[in-house]
């Protein structure tokens, strides 16, 4: 024993300098340089016809901890060896209606590993719409597009590319999906909704370049979605085929300016989305992904985009029903209509074997091949990808989720509020009731009805509503709160009901938020919630507050409703500020991204300032 001590010890000293030395790559400002370039070329000349058609492919990545043998960590190291995947998007593990988030610490650990089995480096994406917490936990948390809309500071949407930029960077993610170029104008849109900024082209269009600007800034790569505009349709493109049925007029007008903006700011990607669009390509089996004419012509020819061209998730049904009988032709059809990178392919090994065949076949020219291929590789040392893979677990800790940005996103939320409508007998609301008791486990809290707040979802189980209720009880102990989604709405009614005509004040918590995937209309309360909401209101309209946390069109429905606020976003920032807006605790200026039909037009908004005589949260 005492002569194999000395050994190990000489093997440990060996092998540490060897990974502390390893080089990370140094996040800063997006920039295209001479070097890179020269790094891109000379790769693309290395790399066989299989590694190239392996590029063009982006597969998920659902990030949490895996061992090295777990099967999962297994699939991910055979695709980049059998495939040559070039690119990941990075998501976490869903279970039903649940987002598993995962911390930043695996999530970067995952990632790193990734780096150091491929033979490239990766280029790793996400969507980060609502920033890094959509995915990781301890993150900064900002609301839904249309709250930076309501907000309308273009600063804002600036700070919010930069912080989500640095935070994602932090946890090897060098690109975002998003901004969302989309213009809202169809309140029936159940798929983009909240996700978008507004229905007012220019505004679209601004907060989109200031949200490049400040992601560029902090050197992440942005993508605007989902081309040629998703705004103005009324299905799920993940479940059908939606249409974008404007004419060439129109698209002029209202869908293409945020596009045009968007590009002359520098955009790095266009994703373009699997929705028809007559006026542009008549044949009713071309949704965008695979026309020529929407991707080739318009996008690249008349709007001049010479950056990259990628997909929409290739495993939606608006495009996987055009190819049902053979599913890897839709990665050569996406592919000759001028898209460079493919992203989520249903069947990988078909959608490659069918790259390649059409390749060597000369379906697809080598140069169109190379062309695209060198696209991605100067996107990747567009990022430093060409100079280190890796990122430095020790710095999380200092980037991510730092107090005075977790403080930024909520003060975003505060700002957008926005009351519609006011009958001035319900709001502020007033703190009172019983207090939280001096030591742990002695609560002695009680319940009474003088407050009901009924929150409703479209499942419990979820997380809607957690937020709400946990900032409403600590300003009135003792309200009643109750949960209601459709599944036991109509089994609640005659509960939910007796503690409406009990009650002094009632708050109407509604959560209605685009979920992509989802059946159903998204921009509807369930046919059992919404019959409770309507009962309600009839019995109550006049001590009753509904609050929209999500579709701020749920008005249109509902005209009986007196008082309406409007969050825009479901995050739990927007939570804690509808709550604190109830109370008067925050001032409110915050004004409609879009018209709500029948009750209010795009500007609508009544400000209101703190509260006189406000409760002790006003001013923590």
């Amino acid at each position: 024993m005492p002569k194999i001590l000395p050994l190990l010890l000489f093997v440990l000293s060996l092998a540490t300098p060897a990974f502390a030395k390893e080089k990370h790559v140094q996040r800063s400002a997006i920039q295209h340089s001479r070097e890179g370039d020269r790094w891109a070329e000379k790769t693309l000349r290395k790399l066989t016809l299989q590694e190239k058609v392996g590029q063009v492919f982006m597969i998920w990545c659902r990030a949490q901890f895996l061992n090295v043998e777990s099967p999962e960590y297994l699939q991910f190291r055979d695709d980049m060896r059998k495939y040559h995947v070039g690119s990941f998007a990075m998501s976490v593990p869903v279970d039903g209606p649940f987002l598993l988030r995962t911390g930043p610490y695996e999530a970067a650990e995952l990632l790193n590993r990734l780096q150091r089995e491929s033979k490239l480096p990766l280029l790793i994406a996400a969507d980060f719409e609502r920033g890094v917490a959509i995915r990781l936990t301890g993150s900064t948390n900002f609301p839904h597009a249309m709250a930076f809309g309501a907000d309308g500071k273009l600063q804002d949407a600036e700070n919010f590319g930069r912080i989500t930029a640095l935070e994602a960077r932090a946890v090897g993610v060098h690109w975002n999906f998003f901004p969302d170029a989309d213009v809202n104008s169809n309140p029936a849109n159940p798929i983009i909704n909240t996700r978008s900024f507004g229905e007012d082209p220019k505004q679209v269009g601004d907060m989109v370049t200031a949200y490049i600007k400040g992601a560029h800034e902090g050197g992440m790569l942005t993508t605007v979605k989902h081309f040629p505009g998703h705004g103005d349709t009324a299905t799920d493109s993940h479940l059908g085929v939606a249409s974008v049925s404007g004419d060439r007029a129109r698209l002029d007008s209202v869908e293409l300016p945020p596009f045009r903006q968007a590009i002359a700011a520098g955009v790095d990607s266009v994703m373009v989305a699997h929705v028809t669009a007559p006026a542009l390509d008549p044949d009713p089996n071309h949704v965008a992904t695979i026309s020529p004419s929407v991707v080739s012509d318009l996008l690249e020819k008349q709007l001049g985009f010479k950056g990259l061209v990628v997909t929409d998730a290739m495993d939606m049904a608006g495009l996987t029903h055009l190819f049902a009988n053979n599913i890897g032709r839709a990665a050569v059809e996406a592919f000759k209509a001028g898209n460079d990178l493919l992203l989520i392919p249903p069947d990988l090994g078909a959608s490659y074997q069918a790259m390649i065949k059409a390749v060597l076949a000369g379906e697809i020219p080598q140069k169109r091949l190379d062309a695209s291929v060198l696209k991605i590789l100067k996107l990747k040392a567009s990022v430093g990808l060409n100079e280190a893979r890796t990122v430095d677990l020790n710095a999380i800790s200092n980037i991510v989720g730092k107090p005075e940005n977790i403080a930024f996103g909520q003060q975003v939320a505060d700002s957008a509020i926005t009351v519609v409508r006011d009958n001035g007998r319900v709001m502020p609301l007033k703190a009172k009731g019983t207090g939280p008791a001096a030591l742990p486990y002695m609560s002695k809290e009680e319940i009474h009805n003088d407050v009901l707040v009924v929150l409703f979802s479209d499942d419990v189980r979820t997380d809607s509503g957690r937020a709400f209720a946990r900032e409403f009880h600590s300003r009135i102990p003792d309200a009643r709160i109750l949960y209601v989604d459709p599944r036991i709405a109509a089994g609640m009614s005659d509960e939910v009901l007796k503690a409406v005509d009990a009650a002094q004040t009632v708050v109407a918590g509604v959560y209605v938020v685009p979920n992509p995937g989802k059946a159903g209309n998204l921009t509807a309360m369930g046919d059992a919630t919404g019959t409770l909401l309507q009962q309600l209101l009839d019995r109550a309209a006049q001590k009753t507050a509904v609050v929209a946390v999500g579709n701020p069109y749920l008005a249109s429905d509902f005209p009986k409703i007196e008082n309406y606020v409007c969050t825009f976003s479901n995050a739990s920032v927007s939570e804690v500020a509808a709550v604190k807006a109830l109370f008067g605790e925050i001032p409110i200026g915050g004004h409609l991204p879009v018209t709500i039909p029948n009750i209010a037009q795009r500007g609508a908004g009544m400000e209101r300032p703190v509260a006189k005589g406000g409760p002790i949260h006003a001013q923590k």
